[in-house]
């Protein structure tokens, strides 16, 4: 299989399309290239929370929304979007997943209020799966032969970037046009990143209509599932759960006493990500030579220590707290999505990663929400604890059944 190509399982892979040599290279771009078209978007609402909180008069839970129904979204239809790309092609989907992704994009800036917001976001994320649960299976089938570690590195560098960029142009546009043209931005860009993918991603031979069906695959899953791919699925859930918690919720404890950050301040604060898109390239060579496990053990702890912190009175510590807690986080992310090529059954490998995405962001949407709660009891300390206490849960079942 070409590294550049998004095949489905139907297409037959010869000696030529393994990832060796110069072929390596252009699957690495085709990686990274999805990562930062499919989250440029996601997550950009995050530096206007506390402008929306005060536009439409909301309380922080209900802003929170319009981060956790995009991130509900992909998890409902992550698990049966690997039906969908047997039947039209890896390739296809993803392109014409980047491109539908730009409307309910777009469409979110003519909401006139938060219910209106949370639905087009729930669209949107509904339409992410196509193109990063689907990437999932492609870089596990491509780099079987070795080097899985760097390409799931790739991935998610690319996401970190794209996450990073679309909270700053998000913030900035908002700051000088608008919130309204923060969204009508990105839905341009989003659009963009579907011709990039056509462009990249090389044309193949149309694949074999496959009768997969969804749920069929989903109870073979269920009946192969052993503790090692159970635990990755909640080392998924928990890892963007406290990455969730303190992105969403950091915005609110600086937009207030004794910071009162703007919300463009507030968009250049995720410049944290720069952090980890520098340290996610290194993390595949240490899973690929330490394992997941250890690579994991080593990322959770540091996360802890970024997350304490957070909680010193000062904004450089804070910004250095976060570029901790990202970079681990992200670490954490390659080393479970690595883990899981070792985990899931080969036959099975799109609806595995099907479903780990959708534990994924299920624990984006629970930490988007939930965390209100320990405000309201403790404020920013309160979120720290609770992201404290997952993330120590993480690191024992993980050091338990990842063998």
């Amino acid at each position: 299989m070409r590294c550049g190509a998004i095949a489905s399982s139907s297409e037959p892979a010869g000696p030529t399309d393994r990832p060796d040599g110069a072929g390596a290279l252009p699957g690495l771009i085709a990686s990274a290239t999805i990562g930062f078209c499919a989250f440029i978007s996601i997550f950009a609402p995050q530096p206007l929370l506390p402008l929306f909180e005060r536009l439409f008069q909301a309380s922080k839970a209900q802003v929170a929304w319009t981060m956790s129904a995009t991130t509900i979204a992909v998890a409902l239809c992550s698990p049966f979007i690997g039906a969908v790309a047997d039947r039209v092609g890896r390739r296809r989907l993803i392109v014409l997943s980047f491109f539908a992704m730009a409307v309910p994009t777009g469409l979110v800036a003519t909401a006139s209020s938060i219910g209106e917001m949370v639905a087009w976001r729930f669209v949107q994320g509904a339409l992410l799966p196509g193109a990063y649960a689907i990437a999932l299976a492609y870089i596990g089938e491509a780099f079987q032969g070795g080097g899985v570690g760097r390409a799931m590195a790739a991935l998610v560098t690319g996401s970190v970037v794209g996450g990073f960029s679309g909270r700053l142009i998000a913030g900035l546009t908002a700051q000088s046009l608008g919130w309204r043209s923060s969204f009508l931005t990105l839905a341009a860009l989003t659009a963009l990143g579907g011709v990039a993918s056509a462009r990249l991603l090389p044309a193949r031979q149309a694949p074999t209509s496959s009768r997969s069906q969804p749920l069929r695959a989903l109870r073979a899953l269920a009946a192969r599932l052993d503790g090692r791919l159970a635990v990755t699925y909640v080392v998924a859930f928990n890892v963007f759960f406290t990455q969730s918690a303190i992105l969403t919720y950091v915005t609110f404890h600086l937009a207030e006493p004794p910071y009162h950050l703007s919300v463009a301040q507030l968009s250049w604060i995720f410049v944290v990500y720069l952090f980890g898109a520098a340290v996610t390239p290194l993390s595949g060579r240490w899973i690929d030579r330490l394992g997941s496990r250890r690579t994991l053990a080593t990322a959770v702890g540091t996360a802890l220590c970024g997350a304490c912190l957070t909680l010193v009175p000062s904004i450089a510590v804070v910004v250095l707290g976060l570029a901790v807690c990202c970079t681990a986080a992200f670490v954490s992310q390659s080393a479970a999505t690595s883990f899981l090529q070792i985990a899931a059954p080969h036959d099975l490998r799109s609806t595995a990663s099907g479903v780990y995405v959708s534990c994924y962001y299920l624990g984006g949407c629970v930490g988007g929400v939930v965390p209100a709660a320990a405000w309201h009891v403790g404020g920013w300390t309160g979120v720290i604890v609770l992201v404290a206490f997952v993330q120590l849960a993480t690191l024992a079942i993980a050091l338990r059944y990842w063998r």
